[in-house]
């Protein structure tokens, strides 16, 4: 018998009164030592596939305990969860892997041992798992959380220049290359003309050096220096032009384990902040700015679930120009209504509405589930911490010209770009705001956030909001290294 299949019970043996009672007492006293939850019953099971990592969770009335061993040929995750017995719920797992799911190719359960159930991740690629447990939060009960990082990760910098490159190659309007700029003192060179140019085909074929993958846990932004990752701009005179791509993060609220604001109607707010994300960056795609082409990156293009610090450290990796967070606002009463935008403060939020708003988005990563041990807390600290005041400055010019496109026909909440903490915010070097599309909680809201017509209204007022932000502002030559 493997090492990994469940193996058949007997139960011929029938201890009489004393042994049981021995049993028991022994039970009971491994369960206060080792918190092993003899008994307890499973309430739901959910499979989150995606391409940055795929989660498995079981939702339990009480914690479990679980030991897991990863076997390489083939690769599979291998965990024994004590205190359980089979039933039709984990048996559901089964039937929750999705065939695109690019980590899981399938999930196996049995009955391992009396009161130990045996679950097998059989993987489709190498991966680093993280298991670990979350405590009641919301409307979630105890989770035991699989999560499956691939091992060998794609650097998002080089996906997104090789996506433009596709698209430069099918598009003839689009130039095939984009040639480096030229060397001025205010325009330092930049190797991501060069990377491009050594994929065009009239370019020399000069080798370079492979783009280092980060690990697939928390990874730490990039050192903040002069000549790598220049801050938002200053007093100075900003050059004209920057033959360069022009990148915009999206950040999708919520998703997987979080489904944020749910609607009167049961719209979720993940779903519908995600459709407005991938309609924005259709639009960004398929722009320029000053001859200079525009590239969006979505920090989640899924239903899955992105930390808090994760969403900030992925705007850094790939050296965004801008950061937009998108949401969908909800309160305890149902007139509230209209959309808003926000950037960061460093000296209270310019409301109370605003600072208890903040307070919730900032509530996500317990609800959507981070494994604490992973987490370095000295550097997610730093991340946090560094934002400047260039950076707020420019946040208000984005959130002002963004303001403007929405309230051309959206009823506003505040006619003003407000502040507060928010922690998606909090990138030192990247002008970033949240927008809050509409109030979900609002039954005429909510039906306009689900209606294609207005999604696409969003999407375009944020266009030309971007816009008119970079015309004002125009980007900074900056240099990349992938």
């Amino acid at each position: 018998m493997s090492d990994d299949a469940p193996s058949p019970i007997f139960t011929a043996y029938r201890p009489n009164r004393r042994t049981l009672l021995q049993a028991g007492s022994l039970a009971l006293l491994l369960a206060g030592k080792h918190q092993i939850a003899y008994g307890a019953s499973i309430m739901a099971v959910r499979v989150w596939p995606a391409e940055d990592y795929s989660r498995v969770t079981l939702e339990s009335d009480v914690p479990l305990v679980a030991k897991q061993t990863l076997i390489e040929s083939p690769p599979r995750l291998a965990v024994d969860i004590e205190g359980l017995q089979l039933n039709d719920a984990l048996k559901e797992l089964v039937a929750k892997v999705r065939p695109d799911d690019p980590n899981i190719a399938a999930i196996r359960v049995g009955q391992n041992a009396p009161n130990v159930v045996r679950l097998v991740i059989d993987l489709k690629r190498d991966a680093v798992p993280q298991v670990f447990t979350l405590k009641p939060v919301a409307a979630y009960q105890h989770r035991l959380v699989f999560d499956l990082y691939p091992a060998k990760t794609v650097d998002p910098l080089e996906a997104l220049i090789q996506d433009r490159l596709r698209d430069a190659t099918s598009n003839p309007d689009i130039p095939a290359a984009l040639s480096p700029p030229t060397q001025q003192a205010t325009a330092p060179h930049d190797p991501l003309g060069d990377l491009i140019a050594k994929h065009s085909s009239t370019a020399p074929s000069t080798p370079t050096a492979p783009a280092v993958t980060p690990p697939p846990a928390a990874t730490p932004a990039p050192p903040l220096t002069a000549s790598k990752t220049p801050g938002p701009r200053t007093e100075a005179s900003a050059p004209k032009r920057t033959d360069r791509i022009i990148i915009v993060a999206l950040d999708p609220g919520h998703g997987g384990e979080d489904p944020g604001a749910i609607g009167p109607r049961g719209t979720y707010e993940k779903n519908v902040v995600l459709k407005i994300a991938q309609l924005l960056r259709d639009r960004i795609n398929k722009s320029s700015i000053n001859g200079s082409p525009m590239r969006a990156y979505l920090t989640r293009d899924g239903d899955y679930f992105v930390p808090l610090g994760q969403r900030v450290a992925k705007a850094r990796r790939v050296q965004a120009d801008l950061f937009i967070s998108i949401h969908a606002d909800a309160f305890t009463k149902p007139s509230a209504n209209g959309a808003s935008v926000f950037a960061l403060s460093q000296k209270g939020a310019s409301s109370t509405a605003a600072r208890w708003l903040a307070n919730k988005e900032n509530q996500a990563d317990l609800v959507g589930g981070i494994n604490v041990r992973s987490q370095d807390a000295g550097v997610q600290s730093m991340l946090l911490d560094m934002s400047t005041t260039a950076q707020i400055n420019d946040s208000l010019k984005l959130g002002t010209a963004l303001l403007a496109q929405l309230g051309s026909f959206a009823k506003l909440h505040k006619p003003r770009v407000e502040q507060a903490g928010f922690a998606v915010l909090k990138a030192p070097d990247i002008p970033s705001v949240l927008i809050e599309t509409a109030f979900i909680s609002n039954p005429q809201e909510e039906q306009n956030l689900r209606s294609a017509a207005y999604q696409i209204k969003l999407a375009d007022a944020m266009m030309e909001g971007i816009r008119q932000y970079f015309i004002k502002n125009p980007p900074l030559a900056r240099s990349r290294t992938v």
